[in-house]
């Protein structure tokens, strides 16, 4: 039998996930990026396109949801499949924490104390991103640009390691994005910070341009997801 991603899609090969994170990293590098790390986020695929992407060459593998993380840290697990590094990149629940310590390798998503407090708690020292909500989308996750130097010297307080800033992109068109881009990057700059996730799918230029360390790519690479979701 054939395995699916879900919901019968097929399982990209491995040769396609290559041929496309190598794609991936010529648009990189037409809009001016070096070093960018490249995140491929698998949410709402199964396990299988896990494997394939960590076979393709993926060393970074990004996840939204606790609960579906935690299933495919299991089967991978069974199947001996080794992920390089994960990535948690979604909103998180204090009470969803504890299940994800110690795999996940960044913690993409803390946008308030008492998230970096269970972190902190869990998995003392660990290396972690703020998440601003650059957009002022309500429905989206992050804290507020004013209130990022407070928890960045708070969860650096609490023993944190402190990387940098991830910040999501306001719908529309790419370039609607820019300024909230550029506006990361900039407060990044002014605190010091070296890592800047910034940049999906539809935005990728752009937020390489002005100055995206790291990108978090599902579709590009894998196609469109089986299940609802945010963008990525």
């Amino acid at each position: 039998m054939t395995p699916t991603a879900a919901a019968g899609r097929p399982v990209p090969s491995v040769e396609e996930v290559r041929d496309r994170l190598g794609a991936l990293r010529d648009r990189i590098g037409r809009a001016g990026g070096t070093g960018v790390t490249i995140v491929a986020v698998t949410k709402g695929f199964g396990a299988d396109v896990v494997a394939a992407a960590v076979a393709a060459g993926a060393s970074d593998i990004g996840e939204s949801y606790a609960q579906e993380m935690r299933a495919k840290l299991d089967e991978l697990d069974a199947r001996s499949v080794e992920v390089p590094t994960w990535h948690f990149i979604g909103r998180l629940q204090r009470n969803k924490v504890r299940s994800l310590v110690p795999r996940v390798g960044l913690w993409q998503s803390i946008d308030r104390i008492e998230l970096a407090r269970e972190v902190a708690h869990r998995q003392p020292g660990a290396p972690i991103l703020v998440q601003v909500n650059i957009s002022a989308e309500p429905q989206k996750g992050g804290c507020a640009p004013d209130a990022v130097e407070q928890l960045v010297g708070d969860a650096a307080g609490l023993g944190l390691d402190v990387r940098g800033l991830m910040g999501v992109g306001p719908a529309g068109a790419p370039e609607d994005a820019r300024s909230a881009f550029r506006s990361l990057v900039r407060l990044a700059d002014q605190l010091g910070l070296p890592v800047r996730s910034i940049g999906m799918t539809d935005d990728v230029e752009v937020a390489v341009a002005e100055g995206s360390t790291m990108v978090r790519v599902g579709r590009d690479l894998f196609g469109d997801r089986p299940i609802a979701g945010a963008r990525t």
